[in-house]
């Protein structure tokens, strides 16, 4: 389950920063990378539902993940961390009850694994902060 999760993750990141950076949609560029890398159903499913929560709740995640940020706007973050960022928020705090500790892990491996050498501290001390105070009830305030 773990591999198929980490890939639903990667694929979601995936067309995350696709549309950032085309002119498709996110859900234009998901359909295209679920065909392209023959996503089983599984990943399938749970990388529509990453990419679902993202786009119900954009502004609420970017918001808190600005109130997170320290000395650092959104617009300044490397693109391929703010869509990580954005994916493991989504999931952290819209998520499908996977573990908050799980999340961060696999955001942290997925920077590693896709951003600079630094990116995967940065993901984890971001995301880590975010999750202290997002569980003890302080982030998430109204919503979309």
């Amino acid at each position: 389950m773990r591999s198929r999760r980490r890939r639903a993750r990667e694929i979601a990141f995936q067309a995350l920063y696709q549309s950032e950076h085309g002119q498709d949609s996110v859900d234009l560029a998901l359909a295209q990378i679920l065909e392209e890398r023959k996503a089983g159903p599984d990943a399938s499913e749970y990388a529509r539902s990453l990419v679902e929560a993202f786009s119900e709740h954009r502004s609420e995640i970017d918001r808190v993940i600005s109130q997170t940020l320290e000395r650092w706007k959104m617009e300044r973050l490397a693109a391929i961390d703010r869509s990580i960022l954005r994916i493991a928020t989504g999931e952290l705090l819209y998520g499908t009850g996977v573990p908050g500790e799980v999340v961060i892990d696999e955001a942290v491996e997925i920077a590693k694994k896709y951003s600079t050498e630094q990116s995967g501290a940065f993901v984890n001390g971001i995301l880590d902060r975010l999750w202290r105070t997002a569980g003890k009830g302080t982030v998430v305030e109204g919503g979309d």
